[in-house]
């Protein structure tokens, strides 16, 4: 007698959806990142295709339960589509994470934002609606997003942030370098988050010949939540500017001095 083994169905299923979900998540945040469609289009294509993915998940749950109870062939497939979903799970349950840490805001600076203006690009969409966090907030959630003051020129300050901005690899939109006048220095910067989200970076160096202040903004241009991304940034670039400074101030003592007189040759006697 010929005895027949199946392939458990819930099995196939797990593995098609599994296998939908994985270009569904890759599709939707190339075409964000290329500017092939708008941020609308893409947190309802990543929000389908986390959907898929989380019933792919569920799906290949019960065959594997239906597996167990039955026999039916089908445990390789079963488990493709519970990888596969878990895989494409993995950055949505990243971002709810972040999510819950940070408080939804869009925009972080460390002093009055018309001081720091951004740079908009022809033809873009307006910029919605900024969410903004209280002084008090902010000094809680992002202590070392703060003003920082050098013992260095204000062209030497610039040199720095503008050589910390170029290591970044950020895209410099606007830049205003230190004149004799001593006017504010201001280098406005793009950059652009995994999924695709730009981001706007504003510095601006205040000062004389002896001392420097250094002011930063990050703002989100396309999102709805920045999920701690803008202040991280703040922290993270002062940071290195103080290693930066701290650097340079130890290894040229003589950096932060004024320029000596020339001294007139003593003429032959």
């Amino acid at each position: 007698m010929r005895i027949l083994i199946r392939t458990s169905r819930w099995a196939i299923w797990a593995r098609r959806l599994g296998n939908v979900a994985v270009p569904l998540v890759i599709i939707s945040v190339l075409l964000h990142r290329l500017r092939l469609t708008t941020s609308d289009v893409f947190l309802v294509a990543a929000l389908a295709a986390g959907l898929v993915a989380l019933i792919a998940v569920l799906v290949s749950v019960l065959a594997l339960a239906r597996l167990w109870q039955t026999g039916d062939v089908g445990w390789g497939k079963a488990f493709s589509g519970l990888l596969l979903g878990l895989l494409c799970l993995l950055p949505f349950a990243w971002y709810g994470s972040l999510a819950l840490k940070y408080p939804p805001v869009t925009d972080i600076a460390t002093t009055t934002r018309g001081l720091l203006p951004l740079v908009f690009e022809p033809g873009t969409a307006a910029m919605p609606p900024p969410r903004l966090l209280s002084k008090a907030e902010a000094k809680i959630v992002f202590p070392n997003a703060e003003t920082r003051t050098y013992p260095l020129g204000q062209a030497q300050t610039f040199a720095l942030v503008e050589q910390s901005i170029a290591d970044h690899g950020w895209d410099v939109r606007l830049l205003r370098a230190p004149n004799a006048a001593l006017d504010p220095a201001l280098i406005n910067a793009q950059t652009m988050t995994i999924p695709g989200w730009r981001e706007e970076v504003v510095v601006r160096v205040t000062g004389d010949a002896t001392s420097a202040r250094v002011d930063m903004r990050s703002a989100s241009l396309n999102a709805p939540h920045d999920f701690g991304a803008n202040g991280q940034r703040i922290e993270r670039f002062l940071a290195d500017l103080d290693v930066a400074v701290t650097t340079l101030l130890r290894d040229t003592p003589s950096v932060n001095l004024p320029d000596s007189e020339p001294v007139e040759p003593v003429p032959a006697s």
